[in-house]
Parts: structure tokens; sequence; C-alpha cells
């Protein structure tokens, strides 16, 4: 080949490098362009993730927390503004110096699962959640227990979407970018500050049946003493535990219930007992002197008395330990607390609330006064009937003990409280959790 042809081969070659430059000058920078792009819409997608949990979270926490009055809703009914509640908290977040599009707000059922599954509901009837079970009420889409927010990229006056950079290039390509947050309020699990009353710890096997808390069956709280098993015992709110003495916590009875918040599926302190000691008559003493209970100033409380106690797991064999697994907390009515007079049977009810009643099983025995006139083996059987009171192990009717504190599960609805995380005893929580 001639000297001449080789160098015009080789100046050929050199205008293809030219192109092949150019085209990857191009190519780079579409791939930063795309680079930009998709961090951007990461930003974007970020943006509206932040507002739509901020929404889910806000409109679940009023739930069952009317935000708008100084009266909380009660624990089974509904606020119908719950999902317009959190549609206030999503505006008031940015994306793209824009506030961001709520597609969608809603009240619902969140089911647990893989995958989780929410269930739109708008009703607004008041819900039962007592005698049910957690199992049962994850399958109940009438159970409205969350909200769920939609959010999406915001559109222009035209109804377009924003042309991304790398979407010019392309022929105005327009990515749709979405966030969806579901805000779950379960039932009390972390407890805050002064969450519990009295430093005492109820077995969960003393207030449920067949793992269901129950309102109708009222129940006894002994050491086992007497009875034969424990239903509950002292707690000194120690987290990380430490041993509890029950005869080492006078500053908690009848005071301002616990001083730091309990975190639920952790031990506490405890001590098996309700034994007669320094704090079993504070416990007696604080029944007998809370104002309102004693209409008639006798000294003996007519009225129950209302406490929200610490909630441990006892075991299949009801025995409380030294550091017990706190489960949750629940609210008991306490009707009566005996000390030491099981045999002489001096110290039986005479009256409560709506005992003796006028007409029915027990009316026989109102005296001219209202107080039940029979004897005391009479009144107490009366008293039992009326309320229910059962023992925990075989169900049959509360004995009257030495030593005991006989009590109804609470199951009116009760203001929230503390945060999402615990079991079903009837007390929802205050603060919810994002579960998607």
């Amino acid at each position: 080949m001639k000297r001449t042809s080789l160098l015009r081969l080789f100046g050929n070659y050199d205008g293809s490098t030219v192109i092949f430059v150019a085209v990857t000058m191009l190519l780079l920078l579409a791939f930063a362009a795309l680079a930009v792009d998709v961090g951007h819409l990461y930003v974007v997608r970020g943006e509206l993730q932040n507002a739509a949990d901020s929404g889910a979270l806000a409109g679940a926490q009023v739930l069952y927390d009317d935000p708008t009055t100084d009266t909380d809703i009660p624990g089974a009914q509904v606020y119908g503004g719950a999902d317009a509640f959190a549609r206030t908290f999503v505006v008031q977040h940015s994306s793209e110096n824009a506030p961001v599009l709520v597609e969608s707000s809603e009240r619902g059922h969140w089911r647990f699962g893989t995958p989780g599954v929410f269930t739109p509901n708008n009703s607004l009837l008041p819900y039962d959640f007592w005698n049910r079970t957690t199992a049962q009420l994850n399958e109940d889409t009438n159970f409205i227990n969350a909200v769920r927010v939609i959010t999406r990229r915001k559109r222009d006056i035209n109804n377009e979407l924003p042309a991304d950079f790398f979407g010019r290039i392309l022929g105005d390509q327009r990515a749709e970018v979405m966030a969806v947050a579901v805000g779950y309020i379960g039932f009390a699990g972390t407890l805050g500050p002064h969450a519990v009353d009295q430093p005492i710890a109820i077995c969960r096997q003393a207030i449920t049946v067949n793992d269901v808390y129950s309102c109708g069956v009222g129940r006894m709280l002994n050491s086992g003493q007497n009875a034969g098993h424990q239903t509950a015992g002292w707690t000194n709110f120690a987290q990380p535990c430490s041993t509890a003495s029950a005869d080492d916590l006078g500053d908690l009875i009848c005071h301002t219930g616990n001083p730091v918040a309990l975190n639920i599926s952790q031990t506490v302190g405890t001590t098996n007992g309700t034994q007669t000691g320094p704090s079993y008559d504070g416990i007696r003493d604080c029944w007998q002197s809370t104002p309102g209970l004693d209409p008639n100033g006798d000294t003996w409380p007519e009225q129950p008395w209302s406490i929200t106690l610490a909630v441990i797991d006892c075991g299949s064999d009801v025995t409380v330990g030294n550091c017990s697994t706190l489960v949750g907390a629940v609210e008991l009515n306490v009707l009566w607390i005996t000390r030491n007079d099981k045999n002489q049977m001096n110290e039986v009810p005479r009256k409560m609330a709506d005992w003796p009643p006028l007409t029915g099983p027990g009316s026989e025995l109102r005296g001219p006064t209202g107080l039940c006139a029979g004897t005391g083996l009479q009144c107490w059987d009366s008293f039992v009937a009326h309320f229910h009171l059962q023992d925990v192990l075989n169900g049959s009717p509360a004995i009257y003990e030495d030593k005991t504190i006989y009590f109804l599960p609470d199951c009116t609805p009760h203001e929230p409280t503390g945060a999402t995380g615990g079991e079903n005893f009837g007390i929802l929580a205050k603060i919810p959790v994002l579960v998607k």
C-alpha cells in the first residue's frame, strides 16, 4: 500500500474519533441529568413521606380524643374529624416549594400480618373492644384503629406534573411520585409517669378468661396465704428490675403512682402477696379515706374505688416473682377490702352502689335505711352474687377471706394514655405508631 493511502486512512479514523467523543459526551450529559433527576425525585419522595407520616400519626392520635374540646371522647367513641385533622398536618409540609398534595386521608382498620392490610371504614359507631382477644380485634374491620394518608407530587394549574430536566431531554417525560403512611393506635404500652395509681401489680391471669379481658366477672386479689394461689403482688415500679419489698412502699401508696415511665415487655420489680403490713394497711386506709366513697361517713365506702394498676404476667402457676414482665395497665373498681375478720364476719359489706337492690334477688335483705339487714354470711353471699365475684382458679363464688381485695373490672371507656404497644385490658394508648 502506498504511503499516501495510509495517511488518508488514519485521517478518516481521526474523524470517527470526533464523532465518538461527541456521542460519549452526550451520553455522559444524559447520565448526569438522570442522576440529578433521580436524586431530586428521592428528595421529593422523602418530602412526601415525611408529610404523610406526620398526618397519619396526627390523625391516629385523635381517633379517640377530640382535640377541639376540653373533654376527651371516651375510649370507644371514634372522632369523626380525625382524617381532616390529619390533612391539616400534611399541608403544613412543602415539596418542591409548594404545599404537599393530599390525595386521601381516611379512617379505618389495620390488620397485622404479612403483608399488613388497611381497610377504610368511616363508621362513627362506638366500638366495644372488651371481651375480645387481640387476635379477634385484629381480624375485625369494624374496629377503627388507624388513619391512612396518601400524598402525591403536586401538579400545576393545568393539571400537569413538573417536567424534570432528564424528562425534558427525552421528550417531556414526567415522573409521578407518591407516599403512603398508616398511623396505628393500639392499647396502652409505655405508661407515662403517674399513669398507674397504686403500687399493686395484678396478674393478667386474674383478669382474663381464656386470654380474654372479661367485664362480667369480678375477682379477688390475695397473696395465696388463704386461697392457695396468688393473683397480685406489690411493685416498686423499678425498671430495670430491683426486688420490691412490701414494707418499703409507703411513699408510693395513696400518692401519685409511678414516678417514672414504665415500659411494656420489660420486667418490673415485684414481690408476692397482699399480706397484712404497713403497705396493705396503707392501701386499706387509702380506700376508706378517699373522698366521695363514703357518703354516710361510717368509714365503710359505699361507692366503688376506681384505680389504675399495672398488669404483670404471673405464668401458668399464677405466681408473682421478684421480677415480673409488665404487659399493660387496667382500671378496676375496688368493691371491698378485708383485713383480719374471716371467721367473725363483722366487717362484711352492708351497702355498695346499687346493692342491696330495691327489687329482685337480694332485695329481701334490704333494711329500712338501705343497708343489708341479714346476717354476715347472708349479706356476703348476696353481695358476691350481685357483683358476680368469683375465685380466679375455679370460678366458684368468692369466699370471705382475710387480707383480700375484691373488685370488678372497669369496662367503661377510659381516657387514652401512654404509648401504643400493650395488650387489651381496656385502656387505649394516647401515642400512635407508624405501621406503614
